[in-house]
């Protein structure tokens, strides 16, 4: 029988001289050794009933040794004060190689809160990551190295988070899942990612909100919405939680786009995080979220001009009618850890995922096509002197969606000297009700147009139509569906030396099987195995530098929006998407003058087998349900980060990709992710004269996505590309107190930080455009693609407050 050593456990802060936290203090007691957190917070285990010397050590400050003795599971409170040290220390550098190693971007929750965007959060500072694409500043999704937006995963605290299903523009998104006032550490992986990873083909987004330490509050106003947040702990910290309430209200952004509308959106969520400190072996914890989104959209009027300067046309459209979106999202989830020993730990997590959406509208569009005076001197300059096209168009929907997902899942964890053995087995069970009701009738110059697949010909006015009145589109179904999942991985991760090069090495397998039930028919089980790897080494050259190869069979089991094919129909037998993923990179760490950065580059390469092709319009995805496909991805990123002013961090990436898709043999074409170019940056700035006036850049460019034809057009037929999409937002912020300004001022006494913002967005007015409207001259038969423009330069006022 194994007999382990019996342990207690000592916690407490570590301040300033300010009373301030003081993060990094190193904290060690015999073999144990932690780090304080941000808010000063330290945890350790040490051997009970005998004494211990507790040593706390921080760059700059007076070190303290304190003796303790303890009794067996005891938890003991020890908090103290450090002192700076008026000596003057040689540098000290603390190197954490672990996330170079795995090939994560990490990403500072500092960011999150300050870098302004449309749609601030996590999203908003991933896509000025290269390999990143975005072309919608309303939306929350993104797009990874060739993937569509459900290729990605995301991951709070260990738990898989799931998204909206029936969201098809952006506009009606309103707040990502993830609490940007709750993180505690963001880590983003772009391809190759571990095993302990579950079954997608592009990205990981791993989240961890942070354990409270101390009673903290923050308030944040702005022209788009507001959040709370509160930090709360008991008085023997076995008990923390933090909380977030948000609103959102889009109506500043969407008034600045052409189309005028009476538009009224409540979008809100409740999330919150308690975590039970039990005992030295046991932690529990509780995730949940309420997420209620009203979409409530009138459209009135629109102008849109387009063409040459020598041959300007314009747009206009009447509306009536309205769209009533509402999706309601509940989710929770219950995790426990258990310490088995000091070698070996288990973890337990169920959670449920239940989300009712509705999708009602009906529009009725009455367009003219004509064209503009140009005339200066006219009284009708910008007008519309001539029609040369009229029409109508309605859109009618009845789309409602219900799915319950539930998860269960046990993880191991065993350390033993350089290695670490990882497993985990997880059932997942799905059930949906979905119902399909959509047409649009189309009307031009007063003659109905059939569907065009139906190809029945009609050159009216000149000839007289006799066929059947169809619908332009047209698809309804109601499907019930339950897919149970069961999933589980292996991985081994170990760190050695060659040489004088430090080694890490990871090598994985995942297992995936599921079997999908409509109440009818019961489709045959299937399997997918997938073999993962990572390989790092870091010579020990003068240039500091480290190499990584990682790659293996990525496969990605069908979700109900893949099974369902354009007229709504489900495939049961649908195979996995499958693709081979090979990543090269390197890390190089530098300094010029005294500023610390880092050069990191990738090249890639992805082969898609049993492929199921989709078309996108603007964040809506819709599936051939077919497998008839293959595919292929590569390309390369490049990013440079570092303090360009010291003491902030700034970075500037760029990628390069091209994927094209070969269906039912029909030869190679673009993909609708083929973004070839994209640059980034995320610049911060302040006066070294007034330390208290700051400025924050986020800019992004992103070379045309293919797209902009007609939904019902064959994508072989119809290869041309949306416009580039540059955009740019600038903030910037006068900050009357934080960590190092205004701590000499009674009346902030009350705050830690307190900043006053004011935010542009889309700094230079560009017109960006995410998809095409397709209208037509019945009398020349000229089909002309619209564009439909996002937001214009949009002003916003932001305050920030923390107690």
């Amino acid at each position: 029988m194994s007999i382990y050593a019996q342990q207690a456990r000592i916690k407490g802060l570590v301040l300033n001289e300010n009373q301030l936290p003081l993060a990094g203090v190193t904290v060690v007691v015999g073999e144990f050794t932690v780090v304080t957190n941000e808010n000063g917070f330290y945890l350790v285990a040490i051997d009970a009933e005998k004494e211990q010397q507790v040593s706390f050590a921080h760059s700059g400050f007076h070190g303290a040794l304190v003796a303790v003795e303890l009794k067996n599971n005891e938890d003991y409170e020890l908090n103290l004060i450090l002192y700076r040290d008026s000596q003057t220390l040689n540098e000290i550098v603390i190197k954490d190689d672990r996330h170079r190693v795995l090939g994560a971007t990490v990403v500072s929750p500092v960011l999150l809160r300050r870098i302004p965007g449309a749609n601030a959060g996590i999203e908003n500072i991933l896509k000025t990551l290269p390999g990143v694409y975005s072309n919608n500043e309303l939306s929350t999704q993104y797009a990874v190295r060739g993937g569509n937006y459900d290729e990605n995963l995301v991951y709070v605290n260990e738990i898989e988070i799931y998204k909206p299903f029936l969201i098809r523009s952006g506009q009606q998104e309103g707040l990502s899942f993830t609490n940007t006032d709750m993180v505690e550490n963001v880590n983003f992986s772009a391809g190759g990612f571990q095993a302990k990873y579950g079954d997608k083909l592009s990205s990981v987004l791993d989240i961890t909100y942070r354990n409270p330490t101390i009673f903290k509050a923050a308030v944040e106003a702005s022209f788009l919405g507001g959040s709370a947040t509160v930090d709360w702990v008991s008085k023997n910290q076995k008990w923390n939680t933090i909380s977030g309430v948000r609103y959102r209200d889009n109506r500043l952004l969407v008034n600045s786009q052409e189309t005028e509308t009476n538009f009224s959106p409540t979008f809100m969520d409740f999330q919150t995080l308690i975590n039970f400190n039990a005992s030295t072996k046991w932690q529990w914890s509780f995730l949940g979220n309420i997420s209620q989104n009203k979409y409530h959209y009138e459209p009135l009027s629109r102008q849109t001009n387009f063409g040459t300067i020598d041959n300007p046309t314009a747009l206009l459209v009447a509306y009536q009618g309205q769209e009533k979106d509402e999706y309601l999202t509940l989710f929770g989830a219950i995790k426990a850890a258990y310490q088995w020993n000091d070698r070996t730990k288990l973890k337990f997590i169920a959670s449920g995922y239940h989300t009712q959406e509705q999708e009602h509208f009906d529009i009725l569009a009455s367009y003219r096509l004509g064209e503009i005076d140009t005339n200066i001197g006219s009284e009708n300059f910008g007008g519309v002197t001539y029609s040369r096209g009229v029409g109508s168009q309605l859109n009618h929907a009845r789309n409602d969606y219900d799915a319950l997902i539930f998860n269960a899942e046990v993880k191991g964890f065993h350390d033993k000297d350089e290695q670490q053995l990882e497993w985990g087995f997880k059932y997942t069970r799905e059930d949906i009700i979905d119902r399909l009701l959509e047409w649009e009738m189309v009307d031009s110059a007063g003659f109905s147009l059939p569907n065009p697949v139906l190809d029945l010909r009609n050159d009216q006015p000149y000839n007289p139509y006799y066929g059947p009145l169809e619908p332009f589109q047209n698809v309804k179904s109601r499907n019930d569906l339950v897919i149970n999942r069961f999933s589980g991985y292996a991985q081994w991760n170990y760190r050695t030396e060659i040489g004088q090069a430090e080694v890490w090495m990871n090598v994985g397998v995942r297992a995936h099987w599921w079997q999908a039930d409509n109440g009818v028919v019961q489709a045959d089980s299937k399997m997918i195995v997938s073999p993962r790897a990572q390989f790092s080494i870091k010579p020990k050259w003068e240039a500091d530098m480290v190499f990584r190869i990682s790659g293996g069979l990525y496969a990605q089991p069908p979700s109900y929006r893949e099974m369902r094919a354009m007229d709504g129909t489900l495939n049961l037998d649908l195979d996995a998407q499958k693709s081979i993923h090979l990543v090269a990179g390197n890390d190089y760490s530098f300094k010029l003058g005294q500023r610390p950065f880092k050069l990191t580059t990738e090249v890639y390469y992805k082969k898609l087998t049993a492929v199921n092709t989709y078309t996108l319009e603007n964040v809506r995805i819709r599936y051939q349900a077919d497998n008839n496909a293959e595919a292929y991805v590569y390309g390369a990123d490049l990013r440079l980060n570092g303090e360009i002013v010291p003491g902030t961090e700034s970075w500037l990436s760029f990628g390069y990709l091209k994927t094209e898709e070969n269906y039912n043999d029909r030869g190679f074409i673009a993909r609708p992710t083929d973004q070839r170019l994209k640059f980034g940056l995320l610049f911060q700035d302040y006066m070294p004269q007034v330390p208290n006036l700051k400025m924050y850049l986020n800019l992004v460019y992103n070379t045309g996505l293919p797209g902009g034809s007609p939904s019902y057009a064959d994508p072989y037929e119809y290869q041309t590309r949306l416009k580039d999409y540059r955009r740019a937002d600038a903030g910037f912020s006068y900050v009357f107190k934080d960590a190092k300004i205004g701590l000499d001022k009674s009346w902030l006494t009350v705050f830690d930080e307190l900043t006053l913002g004011f935010e542009i967005y889309n700094l230079f007015d560009n017109q960006n455009a995410i998809t095409n409207t397709w209208v037509r001259d019945v009398y020349s038969k000229v089909q002309y693609g619209i564009p439909n423009y996002m937001t214009t330069r949009t002003f916003n006022l932001k305050v920030n407050m923390r107690l």
